[in-house]
């Protein structure tokens, strides 16, 4: 074939593609305001103005260092210099010079003692730094916290309204911040903290999602931070994972549902014009972060298409729909190229597929990743070119502004195209014009009078509530009677940290009991709401804080045991410590022994156990569940969750979360409720050899009891035969038996009986909570689309298969058929 014929080809080809795209509607409506705004401003910036915009540093950069020794030359430090310093900090009468100058380790000394005395004066900026960091290479963008602490909403005032003045004289653009406050506003002092995403989900109700996220923002942008990195939409789908709490448990619709809600929590409707009381949301991290191979975080995955489009890819999708205006992607690879290099995922799937015009920034210093640890660059200047010709339009660098000269050499060789870096800065800008910010670059505090208030609370109290999960409860030993004597035990009974988890305050949640003294542990929960002359404590176990999140200190187990004499009730507080990240990764998944032996020999007392899970993944217990009464899984319920424990156990609030995830059982035995059906056959055959691996789990997906009970009947359809353009409406009648008001979440699974790939054995379609008072029957109404039965097939394409499916409510089951075959040439149906 000629070379112009190749050329022809090729042409039409572009042709082809182009005009497909022009097909799919934006993502997000063009507002030709903010487009004209943007192509004025792009003409009247430099390259170095443009490279900048696509640099964000952390706010480490910018803190003004002490050095005590200052001006003091090194060669010729004599006593008198340092009686001088030690006048100056009030020290002099700490350190005896009598005897001449002290050796180095007591010069250390005085070194940190010096620094603590200037970190208690707060963050301060150093002008010089920021004249650089701004003035200089032009940057765009800062991120993360002052100190590595939570700030009052007043510091963060002051932060970046020197930031924004700087950033607007110099460049006549704004700043944008960025913070991790993933679970309410929880790197501000005072701020209302929500339940971490994991509970989120297991309140199966959309609206306590969308009602967190938009208080987040509020009080977010009371300290002036207009953009957040949340919310997380991983899908945790392996309980080894450290970051398993961060999203919205294991399933993809799940995780789809309550994304879109946090989204439009967080920005409102409009996402073109970003409200005063809202921010700019970052879903993350695009994409499949969640089933790495090895279960460790950062590490590769290997998702086929199939799933990565099903599964991984739909909460994403659900969010462009509802406006994101911002996505932060996966540190890891799939199947060997780090996602932050794989043109396919960021630019063709996400920018050109959906024709989405918002802005992809990277991970924690990823770029720098492609060469340091996957080798897929000699250098830095080569990551870059492979990142930024990927489709990343921001690099979070996140302490080297290298970044902006070396991209500048790369346009200026020709190896990064001018129009992808217009591309980039358009997106950066675009962000910026809806948020407003260069009208508005920061707030006024006296406009956020509900900053930490009571509405906002009662809010976060009622998500807690909501979100715990009773998993056994045997002879009904809860709702607590009244007037017994309650031994609480394990190390999470007294701690603020492990409510919480990581993202809190400090980026492991290692400070809280600091920050969060004005809440309640368990303990202090429990002790306010069944009297103190009623709780006893000893904890038997507690965590090493000096040590690493899951150091345990020598236990004193024969002291909880003693105790338990006294007492009528044994509530033991199990679980994990805080930790986030890499350092959160594990070498299995049993629960420590020292909690196991604490849990044995309480048992051995003959006084009924409790066992409270407060945990961020899933722990195995299943040695020591058959020696409990009652089994509470409250997860990462946040700063009301010792609050809302107490409420439930005393019976003033009655459970209704169910599990978000799958909870294992035994230690090769990790599933999710979507498997294939060769994954559990439920009897092992017959003779001397077993092909099948039969599964147990601990406690299945969507499992979660009550003090009430929900009886399920006439599970309907109104149409049993349907094809993909059709609305099947299923309607089920739910009644409550019980003796007590109660909240159900109805769930809808469906399982193809018959496809050209393997189906799942069953998949959930719908879900919506109902509240039911004594005796009360509601019909409860679930819509999918026919489309929804899609699966996607062997050639990466979507299809629905004519044939049977089997749809389940409760413990109700009926049949629908498609009648007509349809397979979608479109990436997305």
């Amino acid at each position: 074939m000629n070379r112009k014929l190749i050329l022809s080809f090729a042409l039409f080809g572009t042709l082809l593609t182009a005009t497909a795209q022009t097909k799919v509607a934006p993502a997000i409506p063009r507002d030709e305001k903010i487009e004209q705004q943007i192509e004025t401003l792009l003409k009247k910036m430099t390259l170095d103005e443009k490279v900048g915009q696509m640099c964000e540093l952390t706010i480490d950069l910018l803190q003004k260092r002490t050095n005590p020794f200052a001006g003091v030359d090194p060669q010729n430090f004599k006593v008198e210099d340092l009686k001088k310093i030690l006048k100056t900090y009030k020290l002099e009468k700490e350190y005896d010079l009598s005897k001449g100058m002290p050796d180095q380790q007591v010069m250390m000394q005085i070194y940190m003692r010096i620094q603590g005395i200037e970190g208690k004066k707060g963050y301060q900026m150093d002008e010089a730094m920021l004249d650089t960091i701004i003035g200089k290479y032009k940057v765009g963008s800062i991120l993360n916290v002052p100190n590595g602490v939570a700030q009052s909403v007043e510091k963060w005032q002051e932060i970046i309204k020197r930031i924004q003045e700087k950033s607007m004289k110099e460049i006549g653009i704004p700043c944008i911040y960025g913070v991790d406050q993933i679970h309410g506003t929880t790197y501000t002092l005072g701020g209302t903290f929500f339940p971490q995403g994991v509970n989120m989900a297991a309140t199966f109700n959309r609206a306590l999602t969308r009602e967190g996220a938009r208080i987040s923002a509020y009080e977010t942008k009371a300290g002036s931070i207009p953009w957040t990195y949340a919310p997380v939409t991983d899908l945790g789908r392996d309980p080894r994972w450290p970051r398993m709490w961060e999203n919205y448990g294991e399933d993809a619709y799940v995780n789809a549902e309550m994304g879109r809600e946090a989204i439009i929590g967080f920005q409102g409707e409009d996402p073109n014009r970003i409200g005063d009381n809202n921010v700019a949301a970052c879903m993350k991290h695009y994409m499949g972060y969640g089933v790495p191979v090895s279960g460790k975080d950062r590490t590769p995955s290997s998702i086929t298409e199939q799933d990565m489009r099903e599964k991984h890819f739909a909460p994403y999708l659900e969010m462009v729909k509802a406006g994101a205006l911002s996505v932060m992607i996966n540190s890891a690879m799939n199947n060997g190229l780090p996602f932050h290099a794989n043109y396919e995922l960021l630019t063709q799937w996400l920018k050109e597929d959906l024709n989405w015009d918002g802005m992809i920034v990277t991970d924690w210093a990823d770029i720098n990743n492609l060469y340091s640890r996957d080798h897929i660059a000699k250098d830095k200047k080569e990551a870059i070119k492979l990142a930024i010709n990927a489709g990343i339009d921001m690099s979070m660098d996140p302490y080297d502004w290298k970044f902006c000269t070396l991209l500048k050499e790369l346009v200026q060789e020709g190896e990064v195209p001018m129009s992808r870096i217009d591309d980039a800065v358009a997106r950066v800008l675009r962000m910026k014009y809806r948020l407003g910010l260069f009208e508005k670059p920061y707030n006024d505090l006296k406009d956020y009078p509900l900053f930490g208030g009571k509405e906002h609370v009662a809010a976060a109290l009622k998500a807690a509530e909501e979100s715990l999960v009773l998993l056994k409860n045997a002879d009904g030993i809860l709702p607590l009677a009244k007037g017994k004597k309650i031994l609480l035990t394990g190390p999470n009974a007294n701690s603020m940290r492990c409510l919480n988890g990581g993202w809190s305050y400090t980026w492991q949640g290692s400070n809280a009991e600091a920050c969060a003294a004005d809440y309640n542990t368990i303990l202090e929960a429990f002790t306010n709401k069944f009297g103190a002359d009623n709780i006893i404590y000893e904890a038997g176990v507690t965590y090493n804080e000096k040590g690493n999140w899951q150091d345990e200190n020598a236990p004193e187990i024969d002291k909880a045991v003693a105790a338990a004499a006294n007492a009528d009730y044994i509530v033991a507080c199990i679980g994990e410590n805080s930790y986030c990240e890499t350092p959160g990764n594990l070498t299995n998944l049993f629960l420590s022994e020292n909690q196991l032996n604490l849990v044995k020999a309480l048992a051995k007392t003959g006084k009924p156990v409790i066992l409270i899970l407060s945990e961020g993944r899933p722990r195995l217990i299943a040695d020591i569940e058959p020696l409990s009464k009652a089994v509470v899984d409250i997860m990462l319920p946040g700063n009301y969750g010792g609050d809302a424990l107490a409420n439930l156990v005393a019976g003033d609030a009655n459970f209704s979360g169910k599990m978000p995830f799958t909870y294992p059982k035994e230690i090769n035995s990790l599933i999710t409720y979507d498997y294939k059906p060769c994954e559990h056959i439920g009897k092992q055959m017959e003779g001397a050899y077993n092909y099948d691996a039969q599964v147990s789990v601990q406690w299945a997906f969507g499992y979660g009891l009550s003090y009430t009970t929900f009886e399920y009947s006439n599970l309907k359809v109104n149409k049993p035969n349907f094809n993909a353009n059709d609305e099947l409406t299923f309607a089920v009648d739910v009644k409550n038996t019980g003796n007590r008001v109660g909240k159900e979440s109805v769930l809808l699974f469906s399982s193809d009986l018959v496809a050209s790939l393997t189906p799942d054995n069953r998949r959930l379609r719908a879900f919506e909570k109902v509240e039911l008072q004594p005796g009360e029957t509601k019909t409860v109404t679930l819509k999918l689309k026919g489309s929804d039965l899609a699966f996607v097939g062997y050639d990466g394409k979507w299809i629905l298969e004519k044939g049977d499916f089997r749809i389940q409510a409760g413990n109700q089951v009926l049949n629908v058929v498609c009648t007509d075959t349809k397979k979608w040439e479109t990436p997305n149906k």
